[in-house]
């Protein structure tokens, strides 16, 4: 149901949506925008992306951002010592 999305979160999604069609620096645009800190902001961004609410609300995004997030996470176990992948 996409009545279970906050405004909150549907904010969330919408800056997510249209930042690289924004200059500037993006932890201020948090701030301002949405009255909270850079960290909480992507502690509460990790959370949404793994809802279905937030998935059926905007697919391409929900799922460009989970690849995002798991080929950062690939790298990142890459380098950690005695990984063998």
């Amino acid at each position: 149901m996409l009545g279970d999305l906050t405004a909150r979160d549907r904010a969330i999604l919408a800056l997510e949506a249209a930042w690289p069609r924004h200059g500037g620096a993006k932890e201020e645009v948090i701030r301002t925008q949405l009255g909270m800190s850079p960290a909480r902001y992507y502690q509460l961004l990790g959370r949404l992306i793994e809802s279905d609410v937030a998935l059926e609300f905007d697919p391409m995004l929900v799922r460009r951002l989970r690849r995002l997030r798991d080929s950062r996470a690939s790298r990142r176990a890459a380098r950690m010592p005695g990984f063998v992948g």
